[in-house]
């Protein structure tokens, strides 16, 4: 659950589906259906043509490492040193987030690694969309 002190978003008629979703451990994007944008984060238009047909749809929950810091000052609700970074989806949106269940070194934040999400509950309504490490596919021999 929730480190005491960790500011928490506070979700809005436009982005309670996403919330909705990580609550049920589904990342849940926007996809235009004028020209098929996939993006986050949510807003009840399209990004790239301003359409307002949009609909939902989930996410594969695998992305990339695209970029990081590695933080160690102290702040509520955080225990240094702790990673945070953007990632890219699969479907292409990249999200700004946390990476878990992984040293906070850069010999192991590695650009470009695979990652995936998981869901860290945070209270009873808002459940945050982390990332940690891939596992690797297991050579064959």
């Amino acid at each position: 659950m929730a480190t005491p002190g960790r500011a928490l978003p506070q979700p809005t008629p436009e982005t309670q589906h996403f919330w909705d979703g990580t609550k049920a451990n589904q990342l849940l994007l926007q996809r235009c259906d004028e020209c098929s944008k996939v993006y986050f984060p949510p807003r009840p238009f399209c990004p790239v043509c301003a359409s307002r047909k949009v609909s939902i749809t989930k996410a594969s929950g695998k992305a990339k490492l695209h970029s990081y810091v590695i933080h160690h000052r102290p702040v509520p609700g955080f225990t240094p040193p702790y990673a945070i970074a953007v990632v890219e989806l699969d479907e292409g949106p990249r999200m700004m987030t946390n990476i878990v269940e992984c040293e906070q070194t850069p010999e192991k934040l590695v650009l470009d690694m695979a990652v995936e999400v998981v869901f860290e509950p945070q209270t009873d309504t808002i459940t945050l969309p982390l990332f940690r490490p891939a596992p690797t596919p297991s050579a064959k021999g």
